[in-house]
């Protein structure tokens, strides 16, 4: 089921980037996505990578966006439109990469987590994060659920939503735990 499924959207982003006059390989991988926080990987996710041996400079800046807009939104389709009328046991998780874009930005989600972290802890007050794609914030959220003492949340509208962390409402109920 992995391999067709890694096939299917192999094919799907070339087709994708041939009818925007793009042509190149793309390389499929099972499972590399790294997780935020871990170096675990999430088991179903297919890693897609824009091969950028054939592409030009502007071509790559094209292709991520501002932001990484345009990595996010064929990620989008891709998740979108490959897993259409699949059932939910057969869903696939794919990540569109390109230039390393998505390996950099995690781990600059990973420092704006850790830094969050260690500001509330240190202030006692909430800490807003600014500038995160949707499945980033989510990333942040599911990371920071291992973190009793912490609570998230999304506030404002699209496209000024911002991840917000503060100290949990309800301390944690563990007595060995130390902040």
């Amino acid at each position: 089921m992995s391999d067709i499924s890694m096939q299917r959207g192999e094919e799907w982003l070339k087709q994708l980037l041939q009818l925007i006059g793009v042509s190149t390989n793309v390389k499929g991988n099972l499972g590399s996505a790294p997780a935020i926080g871990a170096d675990a990987h999430e088991p179903d996710s297919h890693w897609l990578t824009i091969e950028q041996t054939n592409l030009m400079p502007e071509q790559i800046r094209m292709l991520i966006g501002a932001g990484g807009s345009v990595l996010d939104a064929m990620q989008y389709l891709a998740n979108s439109v490959l897993n259409l009328n699949e059932p939910e046991d057969e869903q696939a998780s794919y990540t569109i990469e390109l230039n390393g874009y998505r390996v950099r930005r995690q781990a600059e989600i990973n420092n704006l987590a850790e830094i969050a972290v260690q500001e509330v802890r240190f202030s006692g007050r909430e800490v807003e994060i600014k500038s995160l794609s949707s499945a980033e914030r989510r990333q942040i959220h599911n990371f920071l659920k291992d973190f009793p003492d912490l609570e998230t949340f999304s506030r404002g509208k699209e496209p000024h939503r911002h991840l917000v962390v503060r100290p949990a409402t309800e301390p944690p109920t563990d007595p060995g735990y130390e902040s």
